[in-house]
């Protein structure tokens, strides 16, 4: 059984949530039914199937954000919270 695309906003939309230094706050879930990316009350949500064991949920939101920005994975980092929820993910210019 193949797994669902994962539901994304546009890139824009994401772009526009960004600081001006190209900094995004999201807030995650891990251990998800399904990955999604949502905006609650102005912050980005994730949410992704990946457990938070080895940093695997860290690279899956990498992959997410990738995917809805459009861009490659390696084009993002994580600046801050590394074993927390909210995150802080630089987008390179």
């Amino acid at each position: 059984m193949a797994r669902p695309k994962a539901d994304l906003p546009p890139a824009a939309t994401l772009r526009a949530l960004a600081y001006a230094e190209g900094r995004l706050a999201v807030r995650v879930t891990p251990g998800a039914r399904s990955e999604s990316l949502a905006i609650i009350d102005g912050q980005l949500h994730a949410k992704v199937r990946a457990r938070p064991t080895d940093g695997a949920a860290n690279r899956a939101v990498i992959a997410l954000l990738a995917a809805a920005l459009e861009m490659p994975p390696s084009q993002l980092s994580l600046l801050r919270g590394d074993t927390a929820r909210n995150k802080l993910i630089r987008i390179a210019p």
